[in-house]
């Protein structure tokens, strides 16, 4: 895809989005970005997604449409409204977006998905030809992926990007974590074998450029890195890079008391899955290894 091209983002004000908004800008692309409030700039375009309501003439001559619309998963105890919330926030925001991709003739959907599409997979290892598992978050990210129908059924090349936890300068999990570790207060969750499929930002940023440029990606896409590593070896890993003690354990009951249901497919359990598709594609992650995400995510300077 050409530096000059057209890249719309939904949802360009979380994590994701915000460093991905600049490294679009910074490889010159032009970035339009879809928002809910009434536009303050001639990058901006309105819409409200709850109404179903955006004008897909404001797509035309977009190369690729980025969408990372949703709220986010751990943000609030699961109740009834909030779980509600979790999908109202996803499918219907993705399948206005989709029907306007088509009604525009934009070539490219890259929608937003996770690897909580699996399931809790135990030890077991997962790729991208693995079938969706059981639970809240699997039926989410389901009907989040096939929200995505109306585009691929016209030929739109759509890639689901099954996203595990990102580890961040700022923001996301590691913004929650790092002030209990550097207490003193690390400590593995339950059993601590459940695995953690991570990413650092700076590769998720980069696995989504790759995916915009690249027309034989696809489908499914697991961005995560390349060696999945268990919540205990996690706690460790963070520990050390901090400097800090971990021999601190957090029982699986204590946490289902204090979180609900979310505690036991949000952090008891987890995905084994490795990110076979981008790999197979030819790219190539800059942080391998856990210890290398979190270098990455607790310097002083980040993307």
């Amino acid at each position: 895809m050409p530096s000059e091209s057209v890249i719309a983002v939904a949802g360009s004000s979380g994590l994701i989005g915000t460093a991905l908004v600049y490294a679009l800008r910074a490889t010159d692309r032009r970035v339009l970005r879809i928002v809910r409030r009434a536009p303050s700039s001639a990058d901006e375009v309105y819409w409200n997604p709850d109404t179903g309501e955006f004008d897909p003439d404001t797509l035309h001559g977009v190369d690729a449409v980025v969408n990372l619309c949703g709220v986010g998963v751990g943000d609030k105890r699961w109740s009834g409204a909030f779980k509600q919330s979790l999908r109202d926030s996803r499918i219907g925001p993705t399948e206005v977006l989709s029907n306007a991709v088509v009604d525009a003739g934009v070539p490219v959907l890259i929608n937003s998905s996770a690897v909580g599409y699996y399931g809790d997979t135990g030890n077991h290892t997962v790729d991208e030809t693995a079938g969706p598992g059981t639970g809240f978050l699997a039926r989410l990210a389901l009907d989040w992926e096939n929200a995505t129908a109306s585009a691929a059924a016209a030929g739109v090349r759509v890639v689901l990007t099954r996203t595990g936890l990102v580890m961040a300068p700022s923001g996301g999990m590691l913004s929650r974590l790092k002030p209990l570790f550097a207490l003193g207060l690390g400590a593995r969750l339950g059993n601590g074998r459940q695995y953690l499929p991570w990413i650092s930002l700076e590769d998720q940023i980069r696995a989504l450029l790759f995916a915009i440029n690249r027309d034989d990606v696809s489908g499914p896409v697991n961005f995560t890195g390349p060696a999945p590593v268990t919540n205990a070896e996690f706690t460790t890993a963070l520990g050390r890079t901090m400097n800090r003690p971990t021999l601190l354990m957090a029982p699986g009951f204590a946490l289902r008391t204090a979180l609900g249901e979310f505690a036991d497919e949000g952090l008891l359990g987890g995905q084994r899955a490795i990110p076979a598709a981008l790999e197979g594609a030819g790219f190539h992650f800059r942080h391998n290894t856990i210890g290398e995400a979190l270098a990455f995510a607790t310097a002083p300077k980040g993307i």
